[in-house]
């Protein structure tokens, strides 16, 4: 059992009023993430080191082929209502932050310990703090 597997359990049975969050809690101490039990999580969406100190805020999107690393926050602002939306095809490095109601577009690379803070077109690689492009026409499989 890993964490992802449990999280798409829980999505599964979230209509049933308790089982869910007990579930998310079990992820949270025994794997060190948070994966809220309304979270829609894409096809083949992987987590590097099980998922180590990730934390993404349930209203997010996830799309298909996502790679998530260590340490990485996906959420909102305090004083923002909306929440990331990321497209296919998305490699997220080792610490990065992804803030605010922004859209990240397919096949993006995002560097370790970027901070995104604006929308990222496809086929980006954007690094630094605040997160620039850097590079374009990039295919996630060249970097993972």
């Amino acid at each position: 059992m890993n964490p992802i597997f449990l999280q798409r359990l829980s999505y599964l049975i979230k209509r049933i009023p308790i089982l869910p969050k007990l579930i998310t809690l079990i992820i949270r101490l025994v794997y060190g993430c948070y994966l809220p039990y309304k979270l829609k999580l894409g096809e083949k969406f992987v987590l590097g080191y099980g998922g180590i100190g990730v934390v993404i805020h349930e209203r997010s999107k996830i799309g298909n082929d996502c790679h998530v690393d260590q340490g990485v926050t996906i959420g909102g602002t305090s004083k923002k209502y909306g929440v990331p939306e990321l497209g296919n095809h998305i490699y997220i490095g080792a610490g990065a932050k992804i803030l605010g109601p922004i859209k990240i577009g397919d096949n993006v690379v995002i560097g370790a310990n970027a901070v995104v803070v604006s929308d990222v077109p496809s086929g980006s690689l954007v690094v630094g703090v605040p997160a620039k492009v850097v590079k374009t026409n990039v295919l996630k499989s060249d970097y993972v």
